[in-house]
């Protein structure tokens, strides 16, 4: 009777265990909230600041791969969270050919509204899970991704980013994905 009921503690306990540990998932979307959390708070600020975009362009070309780097920092050393777009300005953040078909099918479902902008993919690719969110373009970014940027902004952009593509968006295009890796 007492082996039954420390064995039942065992599974039980184990059981607990199981259900406190984040999926894959969920540990994917957190990674992803804190890169996109962070950046997102620094650029409200610097828009806030100055209106004119100027501020948050500078701010970008300045330290948006300084924090990546942090918050990676900080992340168990088996997740990685990254941006990616299919018209990068920054060349390190090109997609690979498993970003370049997720984001794909994700600007093409976005397009017939068949998915939502918030919609989340879970990928297993190169033994790891991959999380996408989409970074859908909104009117404030469009100071430095749409057709009409400033002659300011467009020479940060052209000085900090001689190869960008990441100009011409529209309200709602798909702009890009923030990715988290989660190896096995």
């Amino acid at each position: 009777m007492k082996l039954k009921t420390i064995y039942l503690s065992i599974v039980l306990l184990g059981t607990a265990a199981l259900a406190e540990t984040p999926s894959v998932k969920e540990q994917g979307i957190s990674a992803i909230k804190q890169l996109g959390g962070a950046l997102k708070s620094e650029l409200k600020a610097k828009m806030k600041e100055d209106p004119t975009g100027v501020k948050a362009a500078d701010f970008c070309a300045q330290s948006a791969e300084k924090i990546t780097k942090e918050i990676n920092s900080k992340l168990p050393e088996n997740i990685r969270v990254r941006r990616t777009s299919l018209k990068t300005r920054n060349t390190a953040n090109k997609p690979d050919t498993v970003d370049t078909r997720v984001m794909d099918v994700f600007a093409k479902e976005l397009a017939a509204k068949q998915i939502s902008p918030s919609t989340i993919k879970v990928v297993e690719a190169d033994g790891a899970t991959r999380v996408y969110k989409p970074l859908v373009t909104q009117k404030v970014c469009l100071k430095c991704h749409g057709s009409n940027i400033s002659p300011e902004i467009a020479r940060i952009i052209k000085e900090k980013y001689p190869d960008d593509q990441a100009t011409g968006f529209k309200e709602g295009d798909l702009r890009g994905m923030i990715v988290a890796e989660v190896k096995k």
